[in-house]
């Protein structure tokens, strides 16, 4: 059992607050007690004031699309990319984190664990049930097939082949309620599960509004575990907003303030939109920053917001109660940090942060790692253009038939360097090359080790990459080395990472920027940053590291000092992308400008998460206080 030391008390209560630790402590007697078992009931009363089919039909558009009728995008090719998904659907397999196909147990698919066979217990409360056990495994993949995000795949086969899916959509959301009793099992641990379910839900109930799939028994039954589900959100929504406080939070909250809009006949909704609304507007303006960058330090995590952003957008302006102009300005922010970091040929960014493989809303069949297509749907939700070549199926889903406007379409990226100085990251840009930096100051908790990570891209290619996130339950080696200074292009200190693990997702002592300098030069740009870090090793221990990168020829200068410690063992680290470990040169040397030798080591990339490769690491080994690094490649 991990036990803090005072000092990391000491750390944890300046850095999270006592609200979020009383909460914490608040919430576990509560869980313990049963409190929060009475809190939750599973035998709550059936709303009968809910709408007749009828009059569910006849409503005013509520969603971005009225029905089937007016999606005519018919697409031969999509049809034959999504034939053999539905066929591996219906013989009982699912995609996991958009990487790899696994067979559900046939008899219980919603509660035993496709990697581990462990069997959840379908009639425990949820209070009782683990998100953290190391005999289950990890609990996400119980949860990915309750997320319903595979279910716009088998609608988008509907739509582009002319085959009528709906049975198979009714079954499996009926078959859902059945064996998930409200506030039982394990899909009611985690109330954005909850919130993402609700969300898919939604889509299919709009496509299918009209077809006489939709009976009134059915219609009855699905509201009905939809408004059970909406009070458990509401009931837990302050764990989110004070104990987890990112992602989680803002879709709870989004999924309260529509609810309003698209479920409005369920009891006590209109208050709990109202509220949704006022969380919703003060969760993003406290987590998205102003120059556009996120609190969680992930690209993936920051791609779950843009599209809770569309979503909040679009459909608060088609119910005319438009949010205020902060949200959009964090939205538009947004757009321009992730379309600066943008560094492949087809829409990748950095592998940078923490990576789960989430993907709410599935919309199109780029590859995962491909950004293009949920940032131009927010693109279309503001300004009713996109800009070309393409246009992705996303945008098609939203404009609900409408035409799609076009923008001019822009040349080639300019040389140009980007600092955001709120979230601390850099960027240096050329056509065919970039350069990116992350130093910072954390004003909320890190989930990496990752500061002043350097990723190197040329010709739409990772060269020098981040070894990802692999698994979030897994053994402690992993974990240290996939979120710790091991996985990332940086240093360590005798063997130390930049800060202390502790328990689960927390981090002691983080880093901070006490300089952080960068501009362009003549011939490329020049960066300086200096970090307190390592702080469970001394207080005083600063790490500066200096890029000079310059075009002709190619190469960056890459310089690591270290400070405050009389005598440290700097390891250096890289990890090169395989394809181009033969095409770079990189030598490096010491504060005396003694040689070092490149220790070639096994290191690991997680590609999607749940998936992990033997990979290339590099090592350089020094006994003094500076390493100077010189890398060229060979085109």
């Amino acid at each position: 059992m991990f036990l803090p030391s005072l000092k990391q008390y000491v750390f944890l209560v300046r850095a999270m607050g006592l609200r979020y630790l009383s909460f914490r402590l608040n919430y576990e007697v509560q869980r313990r007690l049963g409190i929060l078992r009475w809190r939750f009931p599973t035998g709550l009363p059936l709303p009968s004031n809910l709408p007749a089919l009828k009059a569910w039909q006849h409503r005013p558009a509520f969603f971005f699309f009225s029905g089937k009728q007016v999606i005519t995008f018919t697409n031969d090719t999509t049809a034959a990319h999504l034939a053999g998904k539905i066929d591996r659907l219906r013989q009982g397999e699912l995609l996991f984190f958009s990487s790899m196909w696994l067979p559900l147990d046939p008899v219980h698919p919603w509660h035993r664990h496709p990697v581990t066979g462990y069997q959840y217990p379908a009639s425990a409360h949820w209070t009782n049930i683990p998100d953290f056990s190391p005999e289950a495994g990890d609990i996400k993949y119980i949860w990915e097939k309750a997320r319903f995000s595979w279910l716009l795949d088998v609608i988008r086969y509907d739509a582009s082949s002319g085959t009528d899916q709906s049975e198979f959509v009714f079954h499996a959301i009926l078959d859902f309620i059945d064996k998930n009793p409200l506030n039982l099992g394990p899909h009611y641990r985690c109330s954005q599960e909850i919130s993402i379910r609700l969300m898919n839900w939604t889509f299919a109930l709009a496509y299918y509004r009209h077809h006489p799939s939709l009976t009134e028994e059915r219609l009855q039954r699905i509201l009905q575990s939809v408004h059970g589900q909406l009070r458990h959100v509401r009931s837990n929504i302050h764990f989110s907003r004070i104990a987890v406080r990112n992602n989680h939070a803002l879709t709870e909250t989004l999924m309260l303030y529509l609810a309003g809009f698209l479920y409005p006949d369920c009891p006590k909704v209109a208050r709990w939109s109202s509220e949704g609304r006022q969380w919703f507007i003060e969760e993003v303006t406290y987590q998205i920053r102003e120059d556009g960058t996120f609190l969680q330090h992930s690209m993936n995590y920051h791609r779950v917001v843009i599209q809770l952003l569309t979503w909040a957008l679009g459909l608060s302006r088609l119910h005319g109660d438009p949010l205020p102009s902060v949200v959009e300005q964090r939205a538009r922010a947004s757009l321009d940090f992730l379309r600066a970091c943008m560094a492949g040929g087809h829409g990748e960014l950095p592998h940078y942060g923490m990576n789960d493989g989430a993907l709410f809303f599935p919309l199109n069949d780029q590859d995962f790692r491909d950004y293009r297509p949920q940032l131009q749907a927010l693109e279309w939700i503001l300004d009713g253009t996109v800009a070309g070549p393409e246009i992705f199926e996303d945008v098609r889903w939203l404009a609900g038939g409408q035409p799609i406007k076009m923008s001019e379409e822009g040349g080639d990226r300019p040389r140009a360097l980007h600092q955001f100085q709120d979230g601390g990251y850099i960027l240096y840009h050329e056509p065919d090359t970039t350069s990116f930096i992350r130093c910072c100051s954390y004003r909320d908790r890190p989930h990496q080790a990752d500061d002043l990570h350097l990723d190197i891209w040329v010709n739409g290619a990772n060269v020098f990459r981040d070894a990802g996130s692999y698994l979030y339950n897994t053994s402690e080696e992993w974990i240290r080395y996939f979120n710790g200074s091991e996985g990332h292009n940086g240093i360590m200190i005798n063997d130390e990472d930049q800060m202390l693990k502790g328990p689960r997702f927390i981090w002691y002592f983080w880093p901070e920027a006490i300089d952080v300098q960068a501009r362009k030069t003549e011939d490329g740009f020049s960066f300086t940053g200096e970090l307190n870090a390592f702080q469970q090793m001394g207080p005083d221990i600063r790490w500066r590291r200096s890029v000079q990168y310059t075009q002709s020829p190619r190469c960056w200068l890459v310089v690591d000092e270290v400070s405050g410690l009389s005598a440290p063992t700097i390891r250096q680290l890289w990890h090169p992308h395989p394809d181009w470990a033969n095409r770079i040169l990189i030598e490096a040397s010491d504060d005396q400008g003694n040689p070092l030798d490149r220790q070639d080591e096994q290191g690991w990339f997680a590609p999607r998460y749940g998936a992990r490769e033997p990979a290339p690491q590099w090592s350089f080994y020094s006994r003094g206080h500076r390493i100077t690094t010189r890398i060229t490649l060979n085109q």
